[in-house]
């Protein structure tokens, strides 16, 4: 495997862990405000 070759591994394996941090913290985000309305709702 050449230099480029693994620049451009590197670089996509990257972008898609940038990625998917970036989903869990939404999917985080959004059960977080599910929990906040729910404890509203009851109190």
């Amino acid at each position: 495997m050449t230099t480029r070759n693994r620049a451009i591994l590197l670089a996509l394996l990257a972008s898609f862990l940038v990625a998917a941090c970036n989903t869990v913290k939404g999917v985080g985000r959004d059960i977080e405000s599910v929990g906040q309305a729910g404890s509203d709702a009851i109190h």
